[in-house]
């Protein structure tokens, strides 16, 4: 049954942001989601900021929106901005709806990190939870706890701005290099290759106060921290090593004060910073809680779901991650299995687009993960780093065979697990023999018809995935992007 549609359209927050739109429709259990998509992925843009006429066009087709739900207040927003001198200090949404399309429809806003609880809690299936928010910055919240029970969310604390870890860590991520906002994944890889030998340096130059969930920065870093590691002629993968540790021990820290706060026995893990899946698995190995739920979309790029689950308040029917564009194809999978024996790399773009920064094989590269060379070859495609770990796709009922600590959910990529064998599976481990895991359970999606026929073929239940992109691009949304990226690249798609 139809209940209407509410758009959420996530605009604005400078530099690192995806506009996508989503609907709803009562399920069995609840509200169901439509239809979510990035923009980035429409207009081919990397961090595209802006929604755009294609992805409105998308979504319309599920019908038209009744509520616009908007994932800050603006008046706070400006407010801060003005603080940090940051430009521009207003953004326009109504006159951005309007050049849309979308006139006179009701606007609802709601706090930016309430946003990111609601996103996590309802689409849990916890009715008592903790839930720990750790981004960069909303309106003036970086960090925030709360508890879910019974459909309502309770704050428990927040540290605001200028004190923010995800700006240190972001900050730390520009002075190694890396493009801040974007690329903080790349740090946390190569924290695997470095030693933690600067923390103490670290500690004592940035941070007054160090008590998590508590802290407080020496100064503000919004800005970045200049040429303080260039001047400290340091070894980057050792910094990057140092910044993973202390991210590690804060999180961890975090979730141990939640706990202690709700005495709940299920974690919610929200906002940018718990995309670090290595901080994530710490929390799992402490046993801090029974449950943890990570959202495949945790950071901002979720937040317009998060803005409609905090105006309606309610659990969501959530299942899985395919609900963006969908490319209507037939499934060659005895074509892709010929290609994956002859030791060829595969690209899959069918289905609908995933929901999130993680390819979960609807939009991904495939290759035989058995392979000492493989892991070479897909980095040269994808134009990245060759010290860039990749992650296993595996059947479930397989995994605790090849991986440790296989608890919670492990759909979405949100934890590392050690592989038991890497010496078999050179290709998907990293150089600490960890892997981004990715397991699928028996249900009819394309990754897992390929991985069963796969098994079936070599009586190996794995495969290496990653996104079908190259560096600095968005991932491949419609099959007009497959064929070029084909073309670029010379390897088959199906």
């Amino acid at each position: 049954m139809k209940y209407g549609i509410l758009i959420s359209c996530y605009v604005a927050l400078a530099g690192h942001q995806y506009g996508w739109v989503q609907g709803r429709e009562i399920g069995e259990k609840g509200d169901k989601i439509l239809f979510a998509a990035h923009a980035e992925r429409y207009s081919r843009v990397k961090n595209d900021s802006k929604l755009n006429k294609s992805i409105v066009n998308d979504l319309l087709h599920y019908g038209q929106p009744t509520k616009i739900c908007y994932y800050e207040k603006p008046l706070l927003k400006t407010a801060r901005k003005l603080y940090s001198r940051q430009w521009p200090i207003f953004d326009n949404i109504k006159s951005h709806l309007a050049d849309l399309g979308l006139n006179n429809i009701p606007i609802y806003y709601t706090n930016h990190h309430h946003a990111h609880a609601a996103m996590g809690y309802f689409t849990s299936n916890f009715e008592d939870a903790a839930i720990l928010v750790i981004d960069a910055i909303g309106e003036w919240n970086t960090t925030s706890l709360w508890h879910g029970k019974e459909n309502r969310l309770s704050r428990i604390m927040s540290v605001n701005y200028p004190h923010s870890f995800g700006i240190f860590y972001s900050a730390l991520t520009q002075a190694i290099g890396l493009k801040p906002n974007e690329e903080e994944y790349i740090l946390m890889g190569m924290a695997a290759v470095g030693k933690p030998f600067y923390v103490k340096d670290l500690m004592n130059e940035f941070f007054a106060y160090f008590k998590p969930p508590y802290i407080k920065l020496r100064y503000n870093l919004h800005h970045g921290i200049g040429d303080y590691i260039k001047q400290k002629n340091w070894n980057l993968f050792d910094v990057a090593a140092s910044v993973q540790k202390i991210a590690e021990q804060y999180i961890v820290e975090s979730s141990r004060y939640i706990k202690n706060q709700t005495k709940s026995k299920n974690l919610v893990l929200v906002g940018g910073v718990a995309l670090n899946c290595v901080a994530n698995s710490n929390i799992r190995d402490n046993t801090i809680f029974e449950n943890i739920w990570v959202p495949p979309n945790p950071g901002d790029a979720g937040l317009s779901l998060g803005a409609i689950l905090a105006h309606s308040n309610r659990h969501i029917e959530f299942d899985n991650a395919y609900l963006g564009y969908d490319i209507q194809r037939p499934l060659d999978v005895g074509g892709i299995i010929e290609e994956l024996v002859n030791n060829k790399i595969v690209g899959i773009a069918n289905g609908r687009a995933e929901w999130g920064p993680r390819a979960l094989g609807n939009r991904s590269l495939l290759a035989d993960p058995r392979g000492n060379d493989i892991k070479d070859k897909v980095n040269t495609i994808k134009k990245r780093e060759q010290f860039r770990p990749f992650a296993p796709v595996v059947m479930a009922e397989h995994k605790e065979f090849y991986f440790k600590n296989c608890a919670y959910n492990q759909e979405y990529m949100q934890y590392t697990n050690k592989c038991l064998y890497p010496q078999e599976f050179p290709a998907i481990c990293h150089s600490d023999n960890t892997s981004r895991l990715q397991s699928v359970p028996a249900n009819n999606s394309n990754i897992r018809r390929i991985l069963e026929a796969w098994y079936k073929r070599t009586n190996c239940p794995m495969l290496l995935n990653t996104s079908l992109n190259v560096k600095g691009e968005p991932l491949v949304n419609t099959w007009q992007d497959a064929v070029r990226f084909m073309e670029l690249n010379d390897l088959r798609i199906y």
